[in-house]
Formats: structure tokens, C-alpha cells, sequence
């Protein structure tokens, strides 16, 4: 296996794998923990589906490069649902709902009214259960996913006090001078620039399991804040890795064997914790 290994590593495909795999884990893993607290968890299908809808769109197009296009709308269609959920009108699970499958919707009709291949349903299903796309990535696809990662993971590391502030009691933080909407809206464009890094590597439908699952393994062991986003990044990281390595060698979608080792995670860190008591 060891030999094997070595081989595969030799190919830079499956290096730029494993770094766009590490990276798009440890971003997603590090706002899972402020979405599980705030009960907003379905907001990763939601932009993931917006997402979806937007790639459609920019197919239809013609556009060369579809991040032109989709990174803006699932930025803006993050803050829409945001303002949608604080609307006493519409409810935030409502408002979420409304949009992703209006998304997906529009998304499918396009994609049969503008076929950019011959395999409609082919484009389709890569979109939404992901494919061998991550192993096909240039080195331009790698930077550009390296430098949005940066930009996470330093919003994250600048604010986490406050983000930690807005989590666990807005109305306290609000009292003491923080703009909680402002943070609000950070958080959201920030989970639609990871929902955006992360549909190449999982797909649309199943993008929600890199921001929940490790999140939820933490909760089962830690308490504190810090310590379940740091183990939540270890479990994420070390998930994506074995995802990745194990498609490779037994040619399985990524995204799907992806999932199942987020699962397994999480059904070992529930054994731990009620052990653990």
C-alpha cells in the first residue's frame, strides 16, 4: 500500500486533491460550530443550491469561468436569506427553503434548456453529488482556492471573539456595542464563499456534511467553544484526507466516500462521549 501511495502522489492531480481537500475542510469545519449553535444549519443546502442554480446560469452563458458568476450570487443570495430570516413575515427555515429550491429548480431547467453537453443528466448529477472534478484541477484552480481559504480562516482568527459573542447571546453582545448584524452578515458571506470552495469537491447536496458532521462529532466529546472548533477542523481535515485516499484507490466518488468517513467520525465520537458520560 505504501508503494501504491507513493505512486499516486507522484501525479500532481493528486496532490492538488489532497491541498484544495485539506483546505475546503478546514474552512468548512471552522463556521460549522457557529451554524449547529445558531440553529441555522440548513443554510449550507440553501447557498449550496443557489450555487447549483448559478453554475446553470453561467453555463447557459457560455462563461469560461463559472466562479465569475457564481461566488457573487451565492455572496448576495447569503446576505438575501439573512435579511429574509429576520423578517417576522418569513421565517429563516422558510426563507431558506423558498430560495434553495427555487434555485435548484431553476438551476435543472437551465442546464436541460441550454445543454452544455450531449449527457444532460451526467452534468447534472456531477453538479449535485460531485465527481472526479477534484482530481482534475489546475494549478490556477488550487491558488485561487488557497487564497479565498487565507481569507476565511483570517476573518475567522480576527474575529473570533466576536463571532464567539454572536453565537452564544447576540442580545448581550448588542448591549455592549457589538454590531451583531453586521457580524451576522460576515458569517453568512463568509459560509457562501466556503459553500462555493466546496462544491467541487462534495457537490451541492452533499456540501452541508463538510460544515455539520464535524461540528457535531466535537459536541459529542469537548464542551467549550475552542476546543470543539479545534477539534471539529482535526476531524474535517483528517475526514477529507481518508475520503480522498480511500475514492482514489477503491474508485469511489469522493464526495460520497467523503461523507461516509464524516459519518463513521461521528458515530465513533458519540461511542466516546456517552463513555465518557
Amino acid at each position: 500500500m505504501i508503494e501504491t501511495f507513493r505512486l499516486y502522489f507522484s501525479y500532481p492531480f493528486v496532490r492538488y486533491a489532497l491541498i484544495v481537500g485539506v483546505l475546503v475542510a478546514l474552512c468548512s469545519s471552522l463556521l460549522g460550530v457557529t451554524l449547529v449553535l445558531k440553529r441555522f444549519s440548513y443554510i449550507g443546502d440553501g447557498l449550496s443550491h443557489v450555487a447549483f442554480g448559478a453554475i446553470a446560469i453561467a453555463a447557459a452563458l457560455n462563461l469560461t469561468d463559472n466562479m465569475l458568476l457564481t461566488l457573487p450570487v451565492t455572496v448576495l443570495s447569503a446576505v438575501l436569506l439573512l435579511w429574509m430570516g429576520q423578517n417576522t413575515k418569513i421565517q429563516g427555515d422558510a426563507a431558506i427553503a423558498m430560495v434553495s429550491v427555487g434555485a435548484l429548480g431553476t438551476g435543472y431547467l437551465l442546464m436541460n434548456r441550454f445543454p452544455t453537453s450531449s449527457n444532460v443528466s451526467g452534468d447534472v448529477c456531477t453538479s449535485l453529488f460531485g465527481s472526479a472534478s477534484i482530481l482534475t484541477l489546475k494549478q490556477s484552480d488550487v491558488i485561487f482556492c488557497a487564497i479565498l481559504s487565507v481569507i476565511v480562516v483570517a476573518v475567522f482568527v480576527i474575529f473570533y471573539n466576536r463571532i464567539f459573542a454572536v453565537t452564544f447571546d447576540a442580545g448581550f453582545a448588542k448591549a455592549v456595542g457589538t454590531r451583531v448584524n453586521a457580524f451576522n452578515l460576515l458569517i453568512a458571506a463568509t459560509i457562501a464563499v466556503i459553500i462555493v470552495i466546496a462544491m467541487n469537491l462534495v457537490g451541492s447536496l452533499l456540501v452541508s456534511a463538510l460544515v455539520i458532521f464535524p461540528a457535531l462529532s466535537a459536541m459529542r466529546i469537548y464542551k467549550s467553544f475552542l476546543s470543539v472548533t479545534v477539534f471539529s477542523a482535526v476531524i474535517s481535515v483528517v475526514c477529507a484526507l481518508a475520503g480522498i485516499l480511500a475514492s482514489i484507490l477503491i474508485n469511489t466518488p469522493v464526495g460520497s466516500t467523503i461523507v461516509i468517513a464524516d459519518i463513521t467520525a461521528f458515530l465513533i465520537c458519540s461511542i466516546i462521549g456517552r463513555m465518557k458520560g
